[in-house]
């Protein structure tokens, strides 16, 4: 049998990738060129320039990736790319290079949810056991997603306000870290057994849902006083201390929600995705909190966005044949629980 050679594409927010996987297994390129120096200077993503980037970065990237020693390109047999969620001008461009390669190449084309990719990304760690619970967490998402089988999604939890990722970068600002807020949180206060933390309000919200803003500004108005009290600056110690206990409260917020989840349903395994799982106190808690059930978390390579985990989605997509036209829209606001159901599944 010919084998399956997916080349995926994903540009979703600030990171134009590309990768090629083979029968769903063997990475065979895995390119991303990240604009997050070009928006630090904004404190976040700035969505008219990370469309103008990925214009500018996404012949560049797919030249390097086909050109790769070994490899031919007519070994394609299908193109996966993310149609959504994400900024509609950056979506724009990742969906035209897709459609071109797939028409030249004479392929399938796959349109791929960009949470699905963050789910199935755990995948380059072991095998999926169903069913499962996957949390979802970065910039823009915090979802507790229930898999009773492949391919079907069902949301049983989900912030009311701001995401995890979205939080964390507001706090880290108002304590000058650099963006992206939460990495340079991580950074900060990993592996420091010196620091103290304190305890902040538990947000009261029903069933397995979130909250993160009303601890945001609390420790926006709390970072505000004792900046002014000090003069302007916080001791460095202090800023270790907020960020840590800001990392604790939000963590553990998500956590008792999953461990709920987990009373509640059939859950064999819990999987993490997205950029927020590459956080050190996160990956440690939750090997702590969420017992009795296997654990899979993706290498750390696999967090931040990246096509590989677009193309293992994919693989997956192929197996049920939910294939796309070319005449497929990218839609911005994208629900993952409509996934099946619009697939025809």
């Amino acid at each position: 049998m010919k084998d399956e050679v997916i080349l995926a594409i994903e540009t979703s927010c600030d990171e134009t990738a590309i990768a090629l996987l083979r029968n769903g297994k063997e990475l065979l390129a895995n390119s991303v060129n990240t604009q997050i120096e070009d928006h630090r200077r904004f404190g976040g993503v700035y969505p008219e320039l990370a469309s103008r980037l990925h214009l500018e970065n996404i012949d560049q990237v797919l030249s390097y990736v086909l050109s790769l020693k070994g490899f031919d390109p007519r070994s394609i047999t299908h193109v996966a790319v993310t149609g959504g969620p994400g900024l509609p001008g950056a979506l724009q461009i990742g969906a035209m290079a897709a459609k071109t390669v797939a028409s030249y190449f004479g392929v399938p084309l796959i349109d791929v949810h960009h949470l699905a990719g963050h789910i199935y990304a755990n995948e380059f760690a072991g095998e999926f056991r169903y069913p499962l619970l996957a949390i979802v967490v970065s910039g823009g998402n915090s979802e507790l997603v229930y898999l009773p089988r492949p391919f079907e999604f069902h949301i049983l939890g989900e912030t009311e306000d701001d995401a995890i990722g979205e939080a964390l970068d507001k706090v880290a600002r108002a304590l000058s870290l650099p963006y992206p807020g939460g990495v340079s949180i991580d950074r900060l206060t990993k592996d420091d057994e010196t620091i103290e933390t304190f305890d902040l309000p538990r947000p009261k919200v029903d069933g397995y849902n979130l909250s993160y803003s009303g601890l945001k500004s609390h420790l926006l108005r709390l970072i505000q006083k004792e900046k002014a009290e000090a003069g302007g600056t916080l001791p460095p110690q202090r800023v270790k201390e907020i960020a840590l206990s800001t990392e604790k409260a939000f963590v553990e917020q998500l956590l008792d929600k999953a461990e709920l989840i987990k009373g509640d349903y059939d859950v064999r395994m819990v999987v993490v995705g997205g950029g927020v799982s590459a956080n050190s106190y996160l990956r440690k808690r939750i090997r702590e909190r969420l017992k009795g059930v296997d654990i899979l978390i993706p290498p750390l390579w696999c967090t931040t966005d990246n096509a590989a985990m677009i193309a293992m989605a994919g693989h997956h997509m192929i197996e049920r044949n939910l294939l796309s036209p070319l005449s497929f829209r990218t839609r911005p606001n994208r629900n993952l629980e409509e996934e099946g159901r619009e697939k025809g599944e």
